[in-house]
């Protein structure tokens, strides 16, 4: 918490993003694993999830975002999409190397946006790549944004109905290192616009990636995009068509996140 305190502290920022690229060799401890598959819902074993490196690289995302030569502080951006690929199933007995850099600083209608991407390596080949993209609002010059077609408010019935409980912010928070109060704090919500804190929307993908176990190929992407938070306490609904899927609130049938699976050949 200290250094994204710090990142917030108004000294000069540069307008483009820093070069370099931050690495760590990273064994897996498979006690965490396991509180990870707990958390979100996938079954215990050996195997990664997914989205599992994702939290295994994020204290290099955290060091490169909250660095005095990054434009932007941390707090504020807004998460609103993310892409992962695989081109083999990774294993606890796997040594993963990662590397994180930040890329492509571009216009956005409602401000600017740039992704942070985050690769995982295993005998120096790259088996694992995550790209995070996030929105800053703020003046733009981009053109204007043109509205997104009308949601579904009469969502077919859901596959299934999870009950999402409050403390979901905290656990997730404990096994992901993302300690953003806007997910563990009442008041750290409130203080961003929050009612209430929101669950961290990585935890929705890989809730609905544990959804989807035994259906999965061995080499595929997985690509989302961020629609609402969701508020905690909540009620939502997945449902799944072909490569497609979804989470949205089980009552209001508003959106949360929609998702697609692409297999890698």
């Amino acid at each position: 918490m200290l250094r994204t305190a710090l990142s917030l502290a108004p000294f000069p920022r540069p307008s483009t993003l820093p070069e370099d690229t931050l690495t760590a060799s990273v064994p897996v401890d498979r006690d965490h694993l396991a509180r990870y598959q707990r958390v979100c819902g996938f079954r215990l074993g050996d195997e990664l999830p997914l989205t599992y490196p994702h939290v295994l690289g994020f204290g290099l995302q955290l060091d490169l975002m909250t660095r005095r030569d990054f434009p932007f502080p941390v707090v504020g951006g807004v998460h609103v999409a993310n892409r992962i690929e695989q081109t083999r199933p990774l294993t606890a007995d796997d040594r993963l190397d990662i590397a994180v850099h930040a890329a492509d600083l571009r216009e956005h209608p409602r401000g600017k946006q740039y992704d942070v991407i985050t690769t995982v390596s295993v005998d120096g080949a790259e088996v694992w790549r995550d790209v995070s993209t996030y929105l800053r609002r703020g003046p733009s010059n981009g053109s204007r944004e043109a509205k997104p077609p009308r949601e579904d408010a009469q969502a077919a019935a859901p596959h299934a109905v999870w009950r999402v409980p409050a403390s979901i912010g905290t656990s997730y928070a404990q096994v992901s290192g993302d300690h953003n109060p806007i997910h563990t704090s009442w008041l750290g919500a409130k203080l961003f616009g929050f009612p209430r804190p929101i669950a961290h929307g990585m935890w929705s993908k890989a809730r609905c990636l544990a959804a989807l176990e035994g259906r999965l190929p061995a080499a595929y992407a997985a690509e989302v995009s961020f629609k609402l938070p969701i508020l905690l306490p909540a009620t939502v609904g997945f449902s799944y068509t072909g490569r497609d899927f979804t989470l949205r609130d089980a009552r209001s049938a508003k959106p949360y996140l929609a998702g697609t699976i692409t297999p890698l050949a």
